[in-house]
């Protein structure tokens, strides 16, 4: 598989799964990409019922010290690890909110995914005060991210924007976001075709969110009473993204 960074770089990696043993184990080599036969490291993880809770254990076995060394100090591969766990334990607290049939069904989800030139953290902390919750996997930074060979390196007043952060919001809808500086080679618009669009369960809430994204904003349709039976009304929050307001119940 390869993953794609947000500013269009590839990390090719290839695994190979030599057990899977349902719901228990999972056994895998991570290879060299280039060469398949060629095994960087051994992977065990093992899932433990723990009462109402599933243990999980996670070890990487490297063919050296120096091996294990490079991996987590020009990887990232602890704190990967980490952000890998805390979007599993999210998938999971998913299908539990929502009800869903974990043999029966496949689960889909819609998220919004925001750039911003500079500001993406101070943006995120700002939503975080809203809605609460937690990011999913903490906050990566550009830094963190290993530069294939050859690309240009960065700035160090670019190295602690953010490369990727996410918040749940509503009804498992995510919010996720990046920096993306012109000295990167971007040149963000904020456009007015984008809207996020909220739908909570009652007028008091709505009222709540609203007043809380729209402080520091402007105030594009106060919330109203609409033809179609919604409580509805939309607003631009302080960092120029728009919100739309929907909620069904009556007054």
């Amino acid at each position: 598989f390869t993953m794609h960074g947000p500013n269009g770089m590839n990390f090719p990696n290839r695994i190979v799964y030599t057990e899977v043993v349902r719901p228990e184990k999972l056994v895998y080599e991570h290879c060299d990409d280039e060469k398949p036969e060629n095994v960087s490291f051994h992977v065990v993880i093992t899932f433990e019922t723990q009462g109402n809770k599933t243990k999980l254990t996670m070890r990487s076995v490297f063919p050296t010290k120096e091996a294990f060394e490079r991996v987590v100090k020009e990887y990232g591969a602890i704190e990967g690890a980490k952000q890998t766990i805390g979007k599993l334990e999210q998938y999971l607290n998913d299908y539990n909110l929502n009800n869903i049939n974990y043999k029966n069904q496949t689960m889909s989800r819609v998220s919004t995914y925001l750039n911003f030139t500079r500001n993406t953290e101070g943006a995120f902390h700002f939503y975080k005060s809203v809605f609460g919750g937690e990011f999913i996997g903490g906050i990566a930074r550009l830094g963190d991210t290993p530069m294939p060979e050859g690309a240009p390196q960065l700035a160090d007043a670019d190295k602690n924007l953010v490369m990727h952060i996410a918040l749940p919001v509503l009804g498992g809808h995510v919010l996720m976001g990046t920096d993306a500086p012109e000295s990167m080679g971007f040149k963000l618009n904020f456009g007015n075709n984008m809207h996020i669009n909220l739908e909570p369960g009652t007028r008091a809430e709505t009222k709540k969110l609203f007043d809380a994204l729209s402080a520091g904003g402007t105030v594009t349709m106060p919330l109203t009473d609409m033809f179609w039976g919604s409580y509805f009304g939309t607003c631009t929050d302080k960092y120029g993204v728009q919100w739309m307001f929907n909620c069904a119940e009556k007054a």
